[in-house]
């Protein structure tokens, strides 16, 4: 009978991202195992497209049924071990309850010394280490006492959209011309990353249009309201405003079928980079929210960073950073410039049923 693992990361998609490799490796060290994110429900789209992931726990339904059935949830998926890689005390605690025989945490969280039997010695802040590599050290328990090559680990970082584009976005992607590139901008990061401002994201749309590509703006509905004067200002550069009009698994095969993605270091970016994508992440140099902690891990993944190795500035006033801000819209360009038209990845969705 073959194990199953549970893994919990219950925080942002683009966190969920760089956890992939965890559940990768999994996949190598117990062949045949069955492997169980826990997240939260916007995270669920990214767990069924990925193919380490076996099944996905609704963390936000299950916190709300009884504690006795969320135990009873726990325990009927007979888990050799739970892996806390973000912690949730709440969690931890039910998975104590459950009596799930392996529960590993990190040392330096408090609850984990009193819920979790493995207790692995992890301090993300001040490591060198990129966070999926640091995501990796919490399998040690299980035996994997390696430190891969980022190489190593980007490997893992793998999504496949399961769900069919629309055919009015599948069209709209399909009318570009040879050697057109199809590109994504996804200017606004939701309070997760540093901005690097709708001036040069105005910019760089600007200078795409006038080297004769294709350039796509996304992002949720309320973003798109916020960016009403910033779209309209811009239309002329823009094939489409697409802000509010993908669900998430929608916009996973609407990146998969474009050729790359601009954006901060944002959930979206690290979508692109693990859909095999180009993904170019405009970073600040301040750690720990610099690209060699958080960078896109893909393929055709890159980014951009000002080069300023403190940014102690931005320390007293993050909403105005000045590091981010100050990269060139035309050292973006010109990196998006050299990307080659990528083979579109809609060939490998469901047919589309024509009328």
């Amino acid at each position: 009978m073959s194990q199953t693992f549970l893994v919990s990361r219950p925080d942002a998609i683009g966190d969920v991202v760089l956890t992939l490799p965890v559940a990768g490796q999994l996949k190598q060290l117990f062949p045949g195992c069955r492997v169980v994110l826990i997240g939260r429900t916007y995270t669920a789209p990214v767990a069924a497209a990925c193919p380490w992931v076996d099944d996905f726990l609704n963390l936000d339904e299950l916190l709300l049924k009884p504690e006795a059935e969320q135990i009873a949830a726990l325990q009927a998926y007979a888990a050799a071990a739970i892996i806390h890689v973000f912690p949730n005390k709440t969690l931890a605690r039910l998975a104590q309850k459950a009596k799930i025989p392996v529960r590993i945490g990190t040392r330096n969280r408090w609850q984990h010394w009193l819920t979790c039997n493995r207790l692995v010695p992890l301090s993300r802040r001040h490591s060198p280490l990129h966070e999926a590599q640091l995501n990796l050290h919490l399998l040690q328990p299980l035996g994997f006492q390696e430190t891969l090559e980022l190489q190593d680990v980007a490997k893992f970082v793998r999504l496949e959209p399961v769900e069919q584009l629309p055919a009015q976005f599948q069209d709209l992607l399909r009318a570009r011309q040879p050697n057109q590139l199809n590109i994504i901008l996804h200017p606004r990061s939701r309070g997760s990353a540093r901005e690097w401002g709708l001036d040069n994201f105005g910019q760089l749309a600007q200078l795409l249009h006038q080297a004769g590509h294709r350039v796509f703006v996304t992002g949720t509905a309320a973003e798109g309201e916020e960016l009403a004067e910033w779209l309209q200002q811009y239309a002329p550069f823009l094939t489409a405003d697409l802000t509010g009009q993908l669900s998430l698994p929608q916009f996973l095969a609407f990146i998969a079928a474009a050729d790359g993605l601009v954006a901060g270091s944002t959930g979206p970016l690290h979508l692109a980079a693990a859909l095999g994508r180009h993904a170019l992440g405009i970073y600040p140099p301040i750690r720990p929210m610099h690209p060699g902690r958080w960078g896109p891990l893909g393929p055709h993944a890159g980014f951009v960073v000002f080069d300023k190795p403190t940014c102690q500035d931005c320390r007293t006033q993050p909403a105005a950073c000045s590091c981010i801000r100050a990269v060139e819209p035309l050292a973006v360009a010109a990196q998006v410039l050299s990307w080659r038209p990528l083979a579109s990845k809609d060939a490998e969705l469901p047919p589309r049923n024509e009328q």
